[in-house]
């Protein structure tokens, strides 16, 4: 019994034991979590949170997109600029550009920059700064702020016709590829019209047929303000005795001579009169015809002549009608005929 007592002693004692070093290890712990890690939590929260905000301004700045052309943009009425000048920053200021082309800069005065790229007007500040001997060695640096949009037209055989920002010149192959390039009835005649400063149109005509070389719309500039017009196709007709008479428009360089426009209508029909054809074309406010020696032509004694725009080649069924043609009346026919393209 008194054994029994002894190890009841002695497990109490060692649990007490026990008790008192857990005790006095865990002592600290309630200190650390109530004191210092709030701290370092809400440091770590407020790290978070600036973190945040910063990727959320950075995510909603995003990339900004330069506007086509803007390096070699002008300066024209209208554009604020934001100057300032090295090392001088109480000569910062921001300008407006007016309908006279000046800029009024503090302590010069107007400077006219309206058709001048950045660096020109730059440049143009900092020897205006010189020559009033105000500063000897400016550091001019100017920033676009606002500037006014700039357009032109493209209509006709384009895909997208209509209006497209453009800043500063570009080549018309660029033009038209922003319109989305050319129709299949799109001929060979593209026209440019520019304002004149006077309010005149002056008006140019590029040369150029689909599929060909392209370097004559390499080198051909479309400035701001213009306008570009793709002109359809010319069409020539084929009519009498032939398999499918019609309007053929003249695509793919926009030249056909007898021989394609006869192939383009499927040939002669088994009436027709194959020694001539007729060729009606208009001229000033009338018309003239002549006659075509097909006979000749197909052996090779004679050369087929080229078609003209509007042209039209009449195929008579035999040879005594081919006299007796009235060229009104084949004009007359052509204008209701079907249209088809070249292919």
């Amino acid at each position: 019994m008194l054994m029994n007592r002894n190890k009841r002693t002695g497990r109490a004692a060692l649990i007490g034991a026990l008790a008192g070093l857990m005790c006095s290890v865990a002592a600290p712990l309630p200190v650390f979590s109530q004191q210092s890690s709030p701290a370092v939590v809400s440091n770590i929260y407020e790290g978070s949170r600036s973190t945040s905000r910063q990727s959320r301004q950075i995510t909603s700045a995003g990339v900004v997109a330069i506007p086509e052309g803007f390096e070699n943009l002008t300066l024209s009425p209208g554009y604020l600029l934001d100057m300032n000048i090295y090392n001088v920053p109480e000569m910062s200021a921001q300008l407006r550009i007016d309908a006279q082309g000046f800029a009024t800069v503090p302590l010069i005065g107007p400077v006219h920059i309206e058709g001048d790229t950045v660096p020109e007007a730059q440049k143009a500040i900092a020897a205006m700064l010189v020559e009033k001997e105000i500063l000897k060695d400016p550091q001019v640096t100017l920033n676009i702020l606002e500037f006014s949009s700039r357009n032109i037209s493209v209509l006709g055989e384009v895909q997208s016709p209509g209006r497209i920002e453009l800043l500063a010149p570009a080549p018309l192959d660029k033009v038209l590829a922003l319109a989305g390039g050319e129709t299949i009835e799109a001929g060979n005649d593209i026209e440019i019209e520019h304002p004149s400063s006077n309010g005149e149109l002056n008006s140019r005509h590029v040369e150029y047929a689909q599929g060909k070389d392209s370097a004559a719309l390499r080198t051909t500039l479309v400035e701001p303000g213009d306008t570009v017009l793709v002109h359809r196709a010319g069409i020539i007709y084929v009519l009498g005795a032939v398999n499918r008479p019609g309007g053929y428009l003249m695509v793919n360089g926009g030249s056909l001579s007898v021989i394609e426009a006869l192939a383009l209508a499927g040939g002669t029909t088994l009436q027709a009169s194959t020694r001539w054809a007729v060729v009606v074309r208009k001229q000033g406010s009338g018309v003239t015809q002549f006659k075509v020696p097909l006979s000749r032509i197909e052996i090779g004694q004679a050369l087929p002549p080229q078609l003209q725009l509007d042209d039209a080649l009449y195929i008579p069924v035999s040879t005594w009608k081919a006299v007796l043609i009235n060229g009104s009346n084949v004009l007359s026919a052509a204008t209701s005929a079907a249209i088809f393209r070249v292919p």
